[in-house]
């Protein structure tokens, strides 16, 4: 759903060459706002667009009387679609968007336009800089990372945003009980991500099946993509884990 998304980790780098200090969770690629999305955001960014400001989230953002509601971070929501369709199957929570990529934030603040969805607030920021700086440990009742870029080739794989040190800071900041939900249509990428989590002691896998795959849940609806892709015999495979 996202093709903005990735991580990178240094790792074995030379002295004195250069290398970014930190982890990123996206590449940003060229995008062509249409003129509903610009629309979108002159007239919505103001209500659901989050400055970034490196200091704790305020949830009283979501209104004085959702203060207390259960927060689902979606990082790479891409065009939007399935989260808000989550979010307007799930009014009772509040979701956190995060997306660097224009055209999506656009698209997102859009259906939430036609839609009449207010539960959702957007930080079009780097995911990673979020999670250390605004969202404090214990703070999630979930996360979402739907169809995040696969990096098919091999060389490219380290590239992938499904790596320990990201997982590592979700389940910090992953309330007890609370899930972790990923999806890809790439089955090696699937089998990576089902690695990565079962090696963070703090989460437990939920499938009950062998292949430690879960069944899609019922709040992640078929993107267009998605269903076209089952049409032609793809697999998706959904990895739910929870905080223990």
């Amino acid at each position: 759903m996202n093709p903005d998304t990735h991580a990178t980790e240094p790792s074995n780098t030379p002295e004195g060459v250069p290398y970014p200090k930190a982890i990123k969770t996206f590449v940003k690629r060229a995008g062509r706002t249409t003129t509903g999305q610009a629309k979108a955001f002159e007239t919505l960014g103001p209500l659901y667009v989050m400055p970034y400001s490196g200091t704790p989230i305020d949830r009283a953002l979501w209104g004085a009387e959702r203060v207390n509601a259960e927060l689902i971070l979606e990082i790479g929501f891409g065009m939007g679609d399935a989260t808000a369709k989550i979010a307007a199957l799930m009014p009772e929570k509040n979701f956190l968007g995060c997306e660097v990529h224009e055209p999506g934030v656009g698209a997102l603040l859009k259906h939430m336009g036609e839609q009449n969805i207010s539960n959702i607030r957007i930080l079009q920021h780097d995911a990673v800089e979020v999670l250390d700086n605004m969202l404090p440990e214990a703070s999630l009742d979930g996360v979402h990372i739907f169809f995040p870029d696969p990096w098919h080739k091999k060389r490219h794989h380290k590239r992938r945003l499904i790596q320990p040190p990201l997982i590592a800071r979700l389940a910090a900041r992953l309330k007890p009980g609370g899930y972790l939900h990923c999806a890809t249509d790439w089955e090696p990428y699937a089998h990576q991500i089902l690695e990565v989590l079962s090696a963070e002691t703090s989460l437990k896998n939920t499938a009950t099946d062998a292949s430690g795959f879960a069944p899609k849940p019922a709040y992640r609806p078929l993107t267009k993509f998605e269903n076209r892709g089952l049409k032609l015999g793809h697999g998706v495979w959904d990895v739910v884990f929870h905080k223990i």
